[in-house]
């Protein structure tokens, strides 16, 4: 049976003691995303979306808030005039998990 796609999971509840995913683990899961950048100490991933105008990188950090909440996993967001930066890590394990993925691929996919 394939492996379920990333869009398609649920985040699992993270508590202390959780593992974050070794480098070389982070780096596979990343060819699942589309235009997300691993960060250089393989703790976080994120993507910049632009736009013109302000209204838009709003209503995206808004969705981005909204899946995060619905997820229990929730991105660092930044936004201003013609941008929206999401970033996700898991706090917890002091770096990425799978979770982190799920919710890129999930934000990835309500925005298709």
């Amino acid at each position: 049976m394939p492996d379920t796609p990333l869009s398609q999971k649920s985040c699992a509840p993270c508590e202390g003691g959780t593992p974050a995913l070794p480098d070389d683990a982070a780096r596979k899961m990343m060819a699942q995303l589309d235009g997300w950048t691993l960060s250089n100490d393989a703790r976080s991933i994120s993507k910049r979306f632009e736009f013109k105008g302000f209204a838009k990188p709003v209503e995206l950090a808004n969705l981005a808030a909204w899946l995060g909440n619905k997820q229990g996993h929730h991105p660092d967001i930044r936004f201003g005039w013609g941008y929206c930066e999401v970033s996700f890590t898991t706090h917890a394990a002091g770096g990425l998990t799978e979770n982190d993925f799920i919710c890129a691929a999930r934000l990835d996919a309500l925005l298709a």
